[in-house]
């Protein structure tokens, strides 16, 4: 069958966490034959893909309390070629955080409020608890958990975009 929507995943991970949490998603969202997934690093995307997708889940660390720099440049990028081109489609988030990630969250909501995306499930923040400069910059490892929580975002999202519900 050949898929009739696309989920676009942007992320970026700099010790691997959120990669991981990317990659759960991309999983579970696979599991529906209508939807093709992109799962593709922050630097790649241009706004051809923004504007090809019908939905996206947006993921990234959070540093210093913000979104990624690589994920806010990607938002810098497509963020005036989209305007007024996606409104309405659907979004949600997945935070790999040290300690709290709610900031990056809010950035992210703000990005696609103005973009005029639905919101469809509260942010996904997986806190590792990393407080050292040796803990921050550490591989990370997501438990089992967490990454059936993102892969079950990714399938709900995927589901949705088939059954036309977002």
């Amino acid at each position: 069958m050949n898929p009739s929507r696309v989920l676009l995943i942007v992320y970026h991970s700099l010790t691997g966490g959120t990669r991981q949490m990317a990659d759960a998603a991309a999983a579970g969202a696979a599991s529906e034959s209508d939807v093709a997934v992109h799962l593709l690093h922050a630097a790649q995307v241009g706004p051809a893909d923004v504007l090809a997708a019908q939905g996206y889940l947006f993921a990234t660390p959070e540093n210093l309390a913000a979104m990624s720099g690589q994920l806010k440049d990607f938002f810098d990028r497509c963020y005036y070629p989209a305007l007024d081109r996606i409104n309405g489609r659907p979004y949600a988030s997945l935070i790999c955080a040290g300690s709290d990630g709610q900031n990056a969250a809010r950035q992210i909501a703000r990005i696609a409020t103005g973009w005029r995306l639905k919101e469809v499930a509260e942010p996904l923040i997986v806190c590792t608890h990393a407080q050292t400069p040796e803990a921050i910059l550490a591989p990370k490892q997501i438990g089992a958990e967490d990454l059936e929580r993102c892969r079950a975002l990714g399938e709900a999202m995927a589901t949705g975009l088939a059954l036309g519900v977002f």
